[in-house]
């Protein structure tokens, strides 16, 4: 498997380019790109490559997570999956954009269906469960390939830290007990990818971070 992170947006939002290497088949988690440059390196990477993108996955449906959701669908086809919990939020996209001072001015793209707990995505040789962290907001997921020993943990779970919980559906407690019941509880040798900033494992977390 290869995993190909771009850094997009004002908000250096953390874009997953997450690859079968055998079959070639590819899913993106979490589409942040907004700028036309950013749009081009990520459809570039895929068709210079000769890739077939088979899911748009969004861990949460804030603003800086989706923005490339649009294109995505337009160029490739594939239109992007959510949890049912967070698809209200796309109403007020442009709203939210605008307040933070983001050029971003269109329709929010539909969501083309819905991911829960449990769920399984298979992409290629690799298999990804959902796994429903909600605290950040209230339809969070994180990705968890247990054979590779990887997790994609959106905003739920950053190096040393935990994701905000003060924006609309956010709660500190339910964060905090989702990732200490569903995620702490993984391999420590668990490589995180998170939403922004840089990787790391269970069990750094386990040992540094004061959260849980």
């Amino acid at each position: 498997m290869i995993i190909k992170t771009f850094v997009f947006n004002p908000l250096q939002e953390n874009t997953y380019l997450v690859i079968d290497d055998t079959t070639k088949q590819c899913m993106i988690v979490d589409a942040g790109c907004l700028f036309d440059e950013e749009k081009q390196a990520l459809a570039s990477y895929i068709q210079t490559n000769g890739l077939e993108l088979v899911y748009v996955v969004n861990t949460h449906l804030h603003l800086d997570h989706c923005f490339g959701n649009g294109f995505l669908a337009e160029t490739f086809g594939v239109k992007p999956m959510a949890h049912a919990d967070d698809e209200n939020l796309l109403r007020f996209m442009r709203a939210h954009a605008a307040a933070f001072g983001v050029p971003f001015d269109e329709e929010a793209q539909p969501l083309g269906g819905y991911l829960a707990e449990g769920d399984v995505l298979t992409v290629g040789n690799e298999k990804f469960e959902v796994l429903h962290i909600p605290g950040h907001s209230k339809g969070g997921i994180v990705l968890y390939n247990a054979a590779q020993g990887v997790l994609f943990s959106g905003d739920s779970l950053f190096k040393m830290s935990i994701g905000r919980t003060d924006l609309p559906g956010g709660d500190y407690a339910t964060l905090v007990t989702a990732l200490t019941k569903k995620v702490m509880t993984l391999p420590d040798a668990t490589v995180v990818y998170p939403g922004h900033g840089p990787t790391t494992t269970i069990e750094q977390e386990k040992m540094y971070n004061a959260y849980l």
